[in-house]
């Protein structure tokens, strides 16, 4: 340490992880009760101090894997909230990131030994300090996104049908979406595929199953739903 700046306030640096799941109909948000002092028992989205050798991606990463076990999550930095207040403990900055997993990837056990639950983002309590800021700051961010750019594969598993599809994006955007547009959009985009097999979970007859060909979208990038 050189001592350059020692008659500066020091600062706390933090990140915190907004992590989306889709249950099938409902966007939902990864939150858990408070483990510390300020705010011990409230409700709060799942964060760390960055370490003095981390960046503030490194930070993130490390503990998106420590929550969800993934070692290369799809991650967004969201951006920076510090208002002075913002922490009755000290003075904190934190760094929000979003990230995206299939909720049926996410085990009971893992729930259990954080301490966490699945809330469906329109049903969020009250949270500890500006979390429900961030969460909606963020919830804007994947909206833009995803009208261009295929990043809704995140949430479903390798196989899903067109009604799968269609209430995924309802569930983004908090609104239905014409069935008949919707699916004339996705079946003009050649990486989108049919894969011939049928799901037959929610009826006799049957849907067809589909899944997303990175290969195809990265040969012809035009992405827009």
């Amino acid at each position: 340490m050189t001592g350059f700046y020692e008659s500066q306030v020091r600062m706390f640096v933090s990140v915190d992880c907004i992590v989306f799941g889709f249950d099938g109909d409902r966007l939902m948000v990864l939150i858990g009760h408070r483990r510390m002092d300020p705010g011990r028992g409230q409700w709060s989205l799942y964060g760390g101090f960055v370490r003095a050798d981390e960046c503030l991606d490194d930070a993130a990463k490390r503990v998106l894997h420590d929550l969800t076990g993934l070692d290369d999550p799809y991650m967004k930095q969201v951006g920076a909230f510090g208002n002075v207040d913002r922490d009755p403990g000290e003075r904190v900055i934190s760094v929000a990131y979003y990230s995206m997993i299939n909720v049926g990837d996410y085990d009971e056990s893992s729930l259990k030994q954080h301490g966490l639950q699945w809330v469906p983002i329109d049903s969020l309590p009250n949270m500890y300090s500006d979390h429900r800021a961030m969460i909606a700051t963020a919830r804007r961010m994947l909206q833009r996104r995803f009208s261009h750019e295929p990043i809704g594969f995140n949430f479903l598993p390798d196989m899903f049908t067109l009604t799968n599809l269609q209430h995924l994006y309802e569930a983004v955007y908090g609104e239905e979406v014409d069935k008949r547009n919707f699916r004339k959009k996705v079946k003009e985009m050649t990486f989108i595929q049919n894969t011939g097999l049928i799901d037959k979970t929610a009826s006799k007859r049957g849907a067809g199953l589909y899944t997303f060909n990175s290969r195809e979208y990265d040969k012809n990038a035009n992405f827009k739903l």
